[in-house]
């Protein structure tokens, strides 16, 4: 498992997470205990999207204030735009959401922790690397 630095928790972990669903639970919980997630605004719109209620809710309007959020600029939209385009070309189809994370993970200098496969191929791409344990798999 790779320790160091931080770490940008995507949706897809999160949703594990919260689910008490392996492999992710026990992998977040330590990020946690070390004090190293990042978050992203997008992150946070698709949990409150899919939010099953109030108590929920209440812990995802919390983020902003536990969580260090990594900065959201027209820049890191243009090169997430880039990106998606470079890919389609090259035709493998990743959403722009993902492209996006993406980006801003790689200009903080996070890894990024996803169930998502798409982060596979786009982690040459975008430059960043994704967090690996074990418990992830391959």
């Amino acid at each position: 498992m790779n320790d160091s630095a931080e770490v940008l928790v995507d949706t897809s972990a999160w949703i594990d997470y919260f689910r008490g669903k392996e492999p992710c639970r026990p992998i977040v919980a330590s990020l946690l205990e070390r004090d190293c997630i990042f978050c992203a605004g997008l992150v946070l719109a698709e949990l409150i999207q899919g939010a099953k209620g109030e108590t929920e809710l209440e812990v995802l309007r919390d983020f902003p204030r536990v969580f260090r959020f990594l900065p959201e600029t027209t820049e890191a939209w243009v090169e997430a735009g880039e990106l998606s385009r470079r890919l389609r070309v090259k035709g493998k189809t990743v959403g722009l959401s993902d492209c996006f994370l993406a980006v801003l993970a790689a200009k903080a200098g996070a890894r990024i922790l996803t169930r998502d496969h798409h982060f596979r191929i786009l982690a040459p791409e975008a430059g960043v690397s994704l967090y690996t344990s074990p418990r992830l798999g391959p």
